[in-house]
C-alpha cells in the first residue's frame, strides 16, 4: 500500500455463498484491511467492494435481493466505487444467466452467463489454466500477459461488449475469464487461491481502491 501505510478498507459481501474467508484472509495478506460484511452502512464507507461467490447463480441473486444487497452494489458501482466480482461473483455483474433457470443478474455489464462449451474436456473445469491478458488495465498491472491461474467453474460469462473483455482462457473454447469496465473488474478464476500472480491481482485491486478513495 501507500507510503504512508494508509490501507483502503475493502468490503466482501457477506451474502452467505461463496469462500468469504479466504478471499478475506488473501486481502490481508496484501496489506489491504479487508471487512467481511453485510451490513449497508459499513459497506458504504468501504474504499472498495469485493463480490464473492461460489454456487448457483440463482439463489445467489435471490440472497442479494432478499438483503437488499443486490441495489446496494449497484449504488456503489454507479457511484465510482472499485469493484471486483469473483467467480461466481463475476458471473453475477452480467445481465442475466440460464444456470438452472433464467435468471437476472446485477446487470452492472451487458452480456449473459451459459453453459461452459468444454468440447468434450471434463465440466466443471477445475485447476490451473493459462489467461491471456488481451490488454492493460489496472488489475493486471505487472502481471504477464499469459498467467496461470486457478479456476473452478462450470459457466462462462459472454460479455456483449469486447471492450469489457481484458482475458481469456481455452479449455474447449476460449471463454472470458477477466472483465473490466472503468470502476468495474471480475476475475472467473480465484485470484486467492492462486498463489503469487493472484495475490499480485489482489495488491493491484487494493492500489486501486487506495487511490479511489474519497477525501474523508
Amino acid at each position: 500500500m501507500s507510503a504512508s501505510g494508509s490501507a483502503p478498507t475493502i468490503a466482501i459481501v457477506d451474502y452467505g455463498m461463496g469462500n468469504r474467508r479466504s478471499v478475506e484472509k488473501a486481502f490481508a495478506h496484501v496489506g489491504a484491511r479487508p471487512l467481511l460484511t453485510s451490513d449497508h452502512e459499513a459497506i458504504r464507507a468501504a474504499d472498495g467492494v469485493v463480490v464473492p461467490g461460489v454456487g448457483a447463480f440463482p439463489r445467489a441473486m435471490e440472497h442479494l435481493r432478499t438483503l437488499g444487497l443486490d441495489e446496494l452494489i449497484g449504488e456503489r458501482a454507479q457511484s465510482g466505487t472499485p469493484l471486483l466480482g469473483i467467480c461466481l461473483g463475476m458471473q453475477l455483474l452480467f445481465e442475466r444467466s440460464i444456470e438452472l433457470e433464467p435468471c437476472d443478474g446485477l446487470r452492472l455489464l451487458r452480456g449473459d452467463v451459459r453453459p461452459l462449451a468444454a468440447g468434450g474436456l471434463r465440466v466443471p473445469h477445475i485447476g490451473w489454466n493459462v489467461a491471456r491478458f488481451e490488454r492493460a488495465s489496472r488489475l493486471n498491472a505487472g502481471l504477464p500477459a499469459e498467467t496461470a491461474f486457478y479456476h473452478v467453474h462450470s459457466l462462462a460469462a459472454h460479455p456483449a461488449d469486447p471492450d469489457d473483455v481484458l482475458a481469456t482462457v481455452e479449455y474447449g473454447e476460449r471463454f472470458v475469464t477477466a472483465v473490466a469496465r472503468e470502476n468495474v473488474f471480475g476475475v472467473q478464476f480465484h485470484p486467492e487461491k492462486s498463489s503469487a500472480a493472484g495475490l499480485r491481482l489482489l495488491t493491484s485491486f487494493s492500489a486501486v481502491c487506495e487511490r479511489e478513495r474519497m477525501p474523508a
